[in-house]
């Protein structure tokens, strides 16, 4: 008889989004003999993730049973043969060696997610269960901070009310340096998920002191890209928007823009450079000094 546990594991940034925690481990071992036949409360079933010392998951090594890497939305997959009762509680942690953005600093980060007795479904092969966990805004803030790193989401809508306009190029600067500090696409929501490091925003003039504190975060100002053709550009003095100052670890920015005029400026360009060639009519004399007014 075998088990096989299928589930997701994700963030959550701000208040509405979640992110996929890609490339991170799940390890499933069985308990420890002294956690054996005690009875498990809810509370402590759903209790925030714990994390763990090298020490600690060193001590529980020949209790690991299985482990998998979750795939880029965050989803996995892992199976073992059979090797306790259905009704035995097993424990469950996370190693996340890198965070999503392969951004920050790169080292084990190794947290308790659950010790919990699965809710398992039986079928010709053996056993099923499922198993889901978002970690919560707070903790997944300090995480980033720890690894020195950032991640800015949100959604980019032509307008107010308006759907995601997918396969955008969002580019990011730096308003302290006007230094690109990052680009991203936009997926099939609209969604982009932009990632930079300490590295990146101390290039330059990046620390600032204001009421006798260090700055830490960047001020960012955005550009947007279609099929790589520039069709919108914020003003720079958005950046000095409080909600744009110094910006969290986690942090959310969502992006209502109108499509320039300004890409049009070619086409009137070209139009101008054939009249000045020919000049044949009055008309186009005309049309001449008007574009040329508008320019």
């Amino acid at each position: 008889m075998s088990y096989l546990l299928i589930g997701n594991i994700s963030a959550l940034i701000g208040h509405d989004c979640v992110e996929p925690l890609v490339n991170a481990r799940i390890r499933v071992y069985l308990p420890a003999l002294q956690a054996r036949g005690n009875k498990q409360t809810a509370k402590d079933m759903f209790s925030d993730m714990q994390p763990l010392s090298a020490k600690e998951v060193l001590l529980k090594a020949d209790r690991l049973i299985a482990e998998a890497v979750l795939d880029s939305k965050g989803n996995f997959s892992l199976s073992w043969n059979e090797v306790h009762l259905f009704t035995e509680e097993l424990e469950l942690d996370l190693c996340l060696d890198q965070l999503p953005g392969k951004n920050g600093s790169t080292r084990p980060r190794n947290f308790h997610l659950s010790r919990l007795v699965l809710h398992w479904k039986r079928n010709n092969a053996g056993y099923v269960g499922a198993y889901a966990y978002v970690i919560p805004a707070d903790i997944w803030q300090q995480i980033y901070a720890n690894a020195g790193a950032w991640v800015v989401t949100g959604l980019v809508k032509e307008a107010p009310g308006r759907v995601g306009q997918p396969g955008l190029m969002v580019e990011a600067y730096n308003a302290l340096n006007d230094e690109v500090i990052g680009k991203a696409y936009t997926n099939e929501t609209g969604r982009y998920y932009l990632y930079f490091s300490r590295k990146e925003i101390g290039k330059g003039r990046m620390i600032t002191v204001r009421n006798g504190q260090v700055g830490t975060g960047p001020q960012l100002y955005f550009k947007i890209y279609r099929d790589g053709q520039l069709v919108w550009e914020e003003n720079k003095k958005a950046a000095e928007h409080p909600e744009r100052k110094e910006l969290s670890h986690c942090s959310q920015v969502d992006i209502v823009f109108k499509p320039s005029r300004v890409k049009k400026a070619s086409d009137w360009l070209s139009e101008l450079m054939t009249l000045k060639g020919t000049r044949k009519k009055k008309s186009d004399a005309y049309r001449l000094l008007t574009y040329s007014s508008l320019l």
